[in-house]
């Protein structure tokens, strides 16, 4: 933080030293007009500034809720790739190991994705899949069939904690620090520069900097709304194991 707030001071310091220099040789004339140069270009790049700062707050959530989404896809598919390798496991390990992908996929859909919303996880989701994968490996198998089925198993096990990772670090990402503030302060600027560069519109002109206002001011809620992967209109939904959930029931019959 300190580093920008030292750019910004020598950039401010850069434009007073110019001004000063260029009034002190006297080679060019005052510009008071609020549609002269400096007022045009200064407005031009708050304008560009802007925009440049809007698009970061609003491609960053984008680009990491479609990858978040992805990823719920990568960890329900294990999900149903250990359901149909537990198939080969000996006695009554298969169904129990069927029961236990069931009630994880069940808790992530019912109990942990509202929690997601909050940028949280439930503890109790990576303790079912530790126990799962512990009970997994402590299981006795004969047999060149069982073996492979086992290691099949451990394989997809270890693929759904390695998504479940990934889909803690989503729930808990959110845009980088000061972009929020950012935006909102390089959109204030805008709306009020012509102000401050001695514009007075009245009556109708006045409507087109009314509705920009509003537009710009929309943005930037949406900006907020949309920070979080789990939350708000571009919230990823638990449709991959809902989907998981059909799979297991159609594969099973219900186990």
């Amino acid at each position: 933080m300190v580093a920008y707030t030292l750019s910004i001071l020598a950039a401010v310091g850069v434009v007073m030293l110019t001004a000063l220099v260029f009034r002190l040789v006297k080679r060019a004339d005052e510009d008071r007009d609020p549609g002269g140069p400096s007022a045009s270009h200064t407005g031009a790049m708050l304008s560009a500034l802007f925009l440049l700062v809007f698009a970061i707050a609003i491609i960053v959530p984008w680009t990491k809720a479609d990858a978040a989404r992805q990823n719920t896809h990568v960890e329900s598919q294990a999900a149903v790739d250990a359901y149909w390798a537990a198939e080969g496991l000996p006695g009554d390990a298969a169904r129990q190991v069927r029961a236990a992908l069931r009630d994880y996929v069940t808790f992530v859909v019912r109990d942990e994705w509202p929690l997601m919303a909050q940028g949280r996880m439930d503890p109790v989701g990576a303790a079912r899949m530790d126990a799962l994968r512990g009970r997994v490996t402590d299981l006795e198998v004969s047999g060149e069939d069982a073996e492979e089925s086992k290691s099949e198993v451990l394989e997809h096990l270890a693929a759904i904690s390695t998504a479940r990772a990934q889909r803690t670090a989503d729930a808990a990402a959110t845009p980088p620090e000061g972009l929020l503030f950012l935006t909102i302060f390089t959109g204030v600027v805008v709306v009020v520069f012509p102000f401050l560069a001695g514009a007075r519109p009245r009556g109708l002109t006045i409507l087109p900097m009314v509705a920009m206002a509003g537009l710009l001011g929309f943005g930037v809620y949406l900006t907020w709304d949309i920070s979080r992967a789990f939350d708000g209109p571009l919230a990823v939904g638990p449709e991959a194991f809902q989907g998981a959930l059909q799979e297991f029931t159609r594969v099973g019959g219900g186990m």
